[in-house]
């Protein structure tokens, strides 16, 4: 009887502790390697540098190699997950919206940031010279304005339709429109006047002087690359939910689980490194699904057939 007993404790001891590891293992069998994504908006260099940290920290814990992968613009990292040579990335709702249209099947947004003030958004800002004689949306009329791109929600897609819901046609309201290539790239184009305004993400809160709690004007401004008494805001958008960080569907699930909870965990076991890749103050990451990002989608879909038009 003893012995008896002494096999079934071994033998449930045996599977309750061997069946993670096998499942953890199958997964690993079939990912060999995290490739992740990074977009355009900043010189590749400092991409790099600023995500540093994370590629480690996940390879650390994951137990795998974590690559990077710089691409020039949204555009890249789009084909890139559609085409299954990233697995990961962090994008703007458009973007999410763009590959959902495209293969509703392709991706899934998993996490998003949660704000200072326990909001889960933020907003797209149109800023212009201070030395400028705009000071509103109706100033702009008959002026020049460049988009971040078009792959972007902050710097394209809701100022965009904000502007159609108050009966203005964006190709008629301004005398000329441009995609500067990234957030960065147009704030440094207005400021050396080849545009008389542009639009970015901010997140809407804090002191407008110092480029907000979080987004563009924040993260230049902390690199030296932007002085806020050179910039006006005359425009904020209504609420964005904040950008996902996408995984593509197909790969395992126990994976995604994994990679989901260590993401969780970034901000209480490295601060500094959470507020590096997600450019200033918040309380985390929270997790997110498809639903968030249904508005979004429907906005895509509505500005892409007034393009057409």
């Amino acid at each position: 009887m003893f012995f008896r007993n002494s096999l079934i404790s071994l033998i449930l001891f045996s599977f309750f502790i061997l069946v993670p590891s096998l499942a953890f293992s199958e997964w690993r069998e079939e990912v060999k390697e995290l490739k992740i994504g990074l977009a355009g908006g900043e010189n590749e260099a400092d991409r790099l540098k600023n995500y540093e940290c994370w590629r480690s920290y996940l390879e650390e814990n994951l137990e795998i190699p974590v690559k990077f992968y710089p691409a020039s613009d949204v555009a890249g990292i789009i084909h890139g997950l559609l085409g299954k040579t990233l697995d990961y990335a962090s994008v703007g709702p458009s973007a999410y919206a763009a590959m959902y249209i495209d293969d509703p099947d392709a991706v899934e947004p998993i996490i998003t940031i949660k704000e200072t003030d326990g909001s889960n958004g933020y907003k797209s800002a149109m800023y212009v010279r201070k030395d400028s004689n705009i000071y509103s949306i109706e100033d702009m009329r008959g002026k020049s304005i460049a988009w971040s791109d078009p792959n972007t929600t902050s710097g394209y897609l809701v100022p965009s339709f904000e502007l159609h819901q108050r009966g203005l046609v964006p190709s008629e309201f301004f005398s000329r429109t441009g995609f500067a290539g990234g957030h960065e790239q147009a704030i440094i184009a207005v400021l050396n006047g080849q545009y008389d305004a542009g639009a970015t993400w901010v997140s809407g809160q804090g002191a407008v002087e110092e480029g907000y709690t979080r987004g563009v004007f924040r993260n230049m401004i902390k690199k030296g690359l932007l002085d806020m008494d050179k910039l006006r805001v005359i425009w904020l958008s209504k609420f964005i939910m904040n950008g996902p960080h996408v995984i593509r569907k197909d790969l395992p699930v126990e994976f995604k689980e994994e990679l989901i909870k260590h993401n969780l965990d970034l901000q209480e076991k490295d601060e500094q490194c959470f507020k590096e890749i997600t450019f200033g103050e918040s309380q985390g990451f929270i997790k997110v699904s498809h639903k968030n990002y249904e508005n979004i989608v429907e906005i895509r879909n509505f500005i892409r057939k007034q393009r057409r038009r």
